[in-house]
């Protein structure tokens, strides 16, 4: 289940669900819920963290102050995986300076996201998995240590090449073993076409 199927919202139709007191339907939903766990942390903006809450509690009829209204939530993934869509970062830090003149009086969603970051800092258990298992390859695992951190060289640049299919060093795709590999596409269209060509 998406995050946003569970918050009762259609895709692209810019309506928020109404959280009112005696939904019977939104307390049926969550009456025995008792933990939730949301995979792929790093796509979860702040705003969306409180839009949870705020729904979570109101289902829960709790207090506003238990966060999720008392529901066990455990979050997985890595902070800097993917950027959440239209939202901000959880690691968002709010004590630094707002560089907008602009901004002198905060928006809902600003007074949202910082909800959400209240609700991020009152996490009390973290379980931090070090060893890194998608690969044995050194050079590789150091380059995507880089990257993560935006610290890439010119070596590693060097490196990323060796994989660019036209350049005379990586074989033709229909070659093994490229191709037995798995293609990612970011377009359906695409991976239907690759699909009916394999």
């Amino acid at each position: 289940m998406t995050i946003h199927s569970l918050l009762g919202e259609q895709r692209n139709s810019g309506k928020a669900r109404a959280v009112k007191p005696g939904d019977s339907k939104l307390e049926k939903e969550w009456t025995l819920v008792e933990y939730l766990l949301i995979d792929e942390m790093s796509m979860i903006g702040l705003t969306l963290l409180a839009k949870l809450n705020r729904i979570i509690y109101a289902a829960k009829h709790t207090d506003p102050q238990v966060p999720f209204g008392g529901v066990n939530v455990i979050f997985f993934g890595d902070y800097l995986q993917y950027r959440p869509v239209y939202d901000v970062p959880l690691h968002t830090d709010f004590t630094l300076p707002v560089k907008s003149k602009w901004n002198k009086i905060a928006t809902e969603k600003q007074i949202q996201q910082r909800v959400g970051r209240s609700l991020i800092l009152q996490i009390n258990c973290v379980v931090k998995l070090t060893p890194q298992m998608r690969t044995e390859d050194s050079r590789y695992l150091q380059l995507l240590e880089r990257l993560r951190h935006g610290e890439c060289n010119y070596d590693d640049y060097e490196l990323l090449l060796t994989r660019v299919v036209g350049q005379s060093s990586v074989p033709l795709l229909s070659d093994s073993p490229w191709n037995k590999a798995p293609i990612l596409v970011f377009r359906n269209e695409v991976r239907t076409k690759l699909n009916n060509k394999a």
